[in-house]
């Protein structure tokens, strides 16, 4: 975050100060206390269980030396009535004073943002400094912290966005519009909140609406939804996938041993081959999207590819991790919806070793489609694991379809209780639902 001082944070949000008003705010701004850095900004939101002003203490214990909140606290505060819109306006107003020497990369899509994120952080922090979305905070809170851990020396922002409802994207590209815009693809999650995959594809599409003018939209030449936006936009567009006519085309990809691809990346000037440190062939794609980002921000397709091979994701996101008794996990529990889950149990089969088993929770915000969702899960399940394990009564029809496969319980304790009873040595396992169902749990107690 740029130096600011509590009385310049005020005069921005339209707060008052109530302590020393000459305190300097240095470093990021956090919502979290145990997140505090000294010279930063916590951030105080009262909600439903906790209210963050209660919390003021701890986090000046952490070094934070100011707090943006609706009332007074221990600590120097600048008193709003909206934190969250105070929050908004202080990041619109550091990005505005940083934005001529910055570019700003917005990406969306139903499935492999928060991966997609990750690799493209890596294609461009090896061409200067950039700052990208830590995990998936990619809401209307999550953004402008995002922006407000921009500094002088930030060269580009990387910036995940999320939604669960029509206008949810507008409404962040009007806190930060892209010079770049990246729309993976249009799936099924959270389609009970929005109805249909068309209103999903309108939504996505607000990013590519939103761009700066003269800002380049890069799409996935693979999902018809996606390419069609171009016509949302009057700037430049590039596209990727594995297509004929994809600008950054994915050619000749095999899998390792452990599920790990190695690909060519390949333009109508050049081409690059790339192996990513990560499993599944999904990644590929992602890869390839990160990869045709980079060159809408003048990174070299070869330069892009060297990054690609040593990035490493966000927790919980496709983790490989040799287990004490010999069992291999592949801890993919982050979140999960019908196309990520698919791509999951694809990893799993085309890892080496003996007895697939696929640890799945419930898919949530599904709505009507939910039971078919899951059914069909189970379907798929049974060509790639050799047992089905279900956790939750909400997983239930995940088990229904998977048949003979199945072992149905009925929570977090029961499943840590049943692998540890019968995993063997060369077992694979995996472990993946959404994020309500916190089977991060499971993974966790395996690897203790």
């Amino acid at each position: 975050m740029i130096p600011l001082s509590l009385s310049e944070i005020a005069a921005v949000v339209g707060g008052t100060v109530v302590g020393d008003d000459a305190v300097t705010v240095t470093a990021p701004a956090v919502l979290d206390s145990r997140q505090a850095e000294p010279g930063g900004l916590f951030v105080a939101m009262t909600g439903e269980h906790a209210d963050g002003h209660d919390y003021a203490h701890q986090a000046g214990q952490g070094g934070t030396v100011a707090v943006l909140g609706s009332q007074p606290t221990p600590l120097p505060t600048v008193v709003v009535e909206d934190v969250q819109a105070a929050l908004q306006a202080l990041a619109v107003h550091v990005v505005a004073r940083l934005r001529n020497g910055l570019t700003v990369v917005g990406l969306t899509g139903s499935q492999g943002k928060t991966s997609t994120k990750d690799l493209l952080a890596a294609v461009l922090s090896q061409a200067a400094p950039t700052v990208a979305t830590t995990g998936s905070f990619n809401n209307e809170l999550g953004v402008p912290l995002t922006m407000l851990r921009a500094d002088m020396g930030t060269r580009f922002l990387v910036v995940e966005m999320g939604a669960r409802h029509i206008g949810d994207i507008a409404e962040l590209t009007g806190l930060v519009a892209p010079d770049i815009a990246v729309v993976l693809n249009v799936g099924v999650a959270h389609l009970g909140e929005f109805g249909s995959r068309a209103a999903i594809a309108r939504a996505k599409g607000e990013l590519v609406q939103g761009l700066t003018p003269g800002g380049t939209a890069v799409l996935n030449a693979d999902d018809s939804r996606v390419v069609a936006m171009r016509a949302l936009t009057d700037g430049p567009v590039l596209t990727f996938g594995r297509a004929e006519h994809a600008d950054v085309r994915v050619l000749d990809l095999e899998l390792d041993r452990l599920g790990r691809p190695s690909f060519t990346l390949r333009t109508t000037d050049t081409s690059a081959p790339v192996t990513l440190p990560l499993v599944g062939a999904h990644q590929a794609l992602n890869a390839a999207a990160a990869a045709a980002a980079g060159l809408a921000a003048d990174i070299p397709l070869d330069a892009a590819a060297a990054a690609l091979a040593t990035v490493d994701l966000s927790k919980w996101r496709m983790e490989l991790r040799d287990l004490a008794g010999g069992a291999t996990l592949l801890n993919d529990s982050y979140n999960a919806n019908p196309d990520s889950t698919r791509a999951a149990l694809d990893a799993l089969a085309a890892i080496d070793g003996g007895r697939r088993i696929a640890v799945l929770g419930p898919m949530l915000e599904l709505g009507d489609d939910s039971d078919a969702e899951h059914h069909s899960i189970g379907k798929y399940a049974t060509s790639r694991a050799d047992i089905v394990v279900t956790v939750g009564e909400a997983a239930r029809p995940i088990a229904d379809a998977a048949g003979e496969h199945a072992v149905v319980l009925a929570d977090n304790e029961a499943a840590i209780d049943w692998l540890r009873d019968h995993l063997t040595s060369d077992d694979i396992v995996l472990v993946k639902a959404s994020r309500g169902a916190r089977l991060d749990q499971v993974a966790a107690a395996l690897t203790c």
